[in-house]
């Protein structure tokens, strides 16, 4: 069967449509995205404006129109951060309903996470023994980590890439700030980390999400022409190397580099610092690179509950 999913994320709105089938890895047809940026539409008080529940509804009914013409039997819409924490939420939700007629579901922090190591799960198989996997959006940091396909931790912190940045001030930031940011940042994954010792020793630490691809990329990983299955790792040595250079550099210096794009250059900062700070942490040497992440989670777990 064709199936669409919309993943309504803090920087972009992503339509992926698949073929897909019980027992079948599901093969990519056509991709639609936006970068809409829903967390640079939300107010110190947390709700995302009109503007933007307006330019929300107007894509997700493109997305719909491109559904329809490519012929996807069934659309999965889901939202993460940016509609999760926002304090409007709700009514962001009923507008697209009434406007468009798509409920799409808001999904907790840790099913995102659950969902992701779904997807991780199944691309590198059993023999992959305890993963621990990494996952950095906009709005929350997911670490997740077990043996079978449902994990044995599953957390969700709100150290997104984008959600950092609106904290920053300044092109570059003033290092006096960089430092308070570092400073919360290690507090902030510290506090968390004991389920994820407990669990036990990872036979595999994976990383998914642009900003990882990003940053691996730039370290000097394979670009994406090569296709999926190059292997593709980021080091922390190359990370702690890379992050310094970052603080220095603005945004638009950025963007020149390999992997980053203009639009999430002011973000990749934050986001370095974040991974850098859980490989310290939990102490990562490297971060091997998944392909499927959260989306193809969605796509897994619908078509398991398919009948045979």
């Amino acid at each position: 069967m064709r199936l669409g999913v919309i993943d309504v994320g803090s920087n972009t709105v992503h339509l992926l449509v698949v073929d897909a089938h019980q027992g079948a890895r599901p093969l990519p047809a056509f991709s639609h995205k936006r970068e809409l940026r829903l967390s640079e539409f939300t107010d110190d008080a947390g709700h995302i404006a009109e503007s933007g529940v307006d330019a929300l509804v107007t894509f997700v009914r493109e997305c719909q129109e491109i559904a329809d013409d490519q012929g996807v039997e069934e659309l999965l819409p889901f939202a993460t951060s940016a509609i999760r924490e926002a304090a409007n939420g709700e009514y962001v939700i009923e507008q697209v309903r009434t406007r468009s007629g798509l409920d799409i579901q808001v999904l907790p922090g840790e099913d995102e996470a659950r969902l992701t190591f779904l997807a991780v799960r199944r691309w590198f198989g059993w023999s992959a023994g305890r993963l621990l996997v990494v996952d950095i959006g906009g709005g929350s940091l997911e670490l997740v980590t077990g043996t079978d396909e449902e994990p044995d931790v599953a957390m969700s912190l709100l150290l997104g890439a984008g959600r950092l940045t609106r904290t920053l001030h300044g092109d570059p930031p003033p290092s006096a700030d960089l430092k308070a940011l570092r400073k919360q940042i290690r507090s902030d994954i510290a506090r968390e980390l004991r389920p994820l010792t407990k669990a036990g020793v990872p036979d595999r630490i994976i990383g998914t999400s642009k900003t990882i691809r990003s940053l691996a990329r730039m370290c000097g990983a394979a670009p994406s022409g090569e296709g999926p299955y190059v292997r593709r790792v980021l080091a922390r040595d190359d990370l702690k190397a890379m992050v310094p250079k970052l603080s220095k550099m603005t945004a638009a210096q950025r963007s020149s580099l390999p992997g980053v794009s203009e639009s999430r250059s002011a973000q990749v900062l934050a986001g370095a610092m974040v991974i850098e700070a859980v490989m310290d942490l939990l102490d990562i040497a490297e971060l091997e690179l998944c392909p499927w992440a959260m989306r193809e989670g969605v796509i897994l777990r619908r078509l398991d509950w398919l009948d045979s």
